[in-house]
């Protein structure tokens, strides 16, 4: 069971995010007067409101909260978990931080806090990345260093967006991001071993005592 936290974790998420997504009665930035979730007019966001945008009691809060939760111990277990295979004491360290912190920074960002937690959330999300795309760099998994570094551009793409205020585009790559993450996060959590990120270790010893 616990090998397989993140993907219960995610699957859980996803399907109390659906439902929350079903159960919205409308509105977005976009019309007020629209019926129900449009996956590419609304954001997530939005689910997490007492009062859907066009004024009506939203039954989707509940659902979309708990979704939340499970989502953000997904991505703080990956982290963890993650920090495990590095083998670098330092980037390990960082990753381990990260993946604690970042639970609680994430679900934050469904309550009043929700501006000041993407901007945090998000940072440390970007910087994990970053750590970890730097070693898969450094592996022999070709296919996951173009994953992982189409996942960053996307990722970067979207904070950009978000930062200049282009709702309309943002709307859609909130999924499109979404998606990208988990099939990323899933990927390296069951389709990597610590030894994908260590077969390099023994060279640079070998280097470093041929310099001695």
């Amino acid at each position: 069971m616990r090998k397989y936290s993140v993907l219960i974790c995610v699957i859980i998420s996803v399907i109390f995010l659906v439902i929350a997504t079903l159960l919205y009665p409308g509105g977005s930035i976009v019309d007020k007067n629209s019926v129900g979730f449009d996956w590419a007019k609304n954001f997530f966001s939005n689910l997490f409101l007492t009062k859907a945008l066009n004024g009506m009691t939203n039954p989707s809060r509940i659902w979309a909260l708990i979704g939340m939760v499970f989502n953000s111990i997904a991505y703080g277990l990956f982290f963890i978990h993650t920090s495990r295979k590095i083998p670098q004491k330092h980037a390990e360290l960082v990753l381990k931080y990260i993946g604690f912190i970042n639970m609680l920074f994430t679900f934050l960002i469904a309550t009043r806090l929700h501006d000041l937690m993407v901007t945090v959330s998000s940072t440390l999300t970007m910087i994990g990345l970053f750590y970890i795309t730097v070693f898969i760099l450094k592996t022999k998994l070709l296919l996951l260093k173009f994953f992982s570094i189409g996942g960053l551009l996307i990722f970067y793409s979207t904070l950009y967006l978000y930062g200049a205020g282009d709702w309309g585009l943002l709307a859609v790559m909130q999924k499109v991001t979404f998606l990208c993450f988990m099939l990323l996060i899933l990927t390296i959590e069951y389709f990597t071993k610590s030894k994908d990120f260590q077969e390099n270790e023994p060279n640079r010893q070998e280097v470093t005592a041929t310099n001695r």
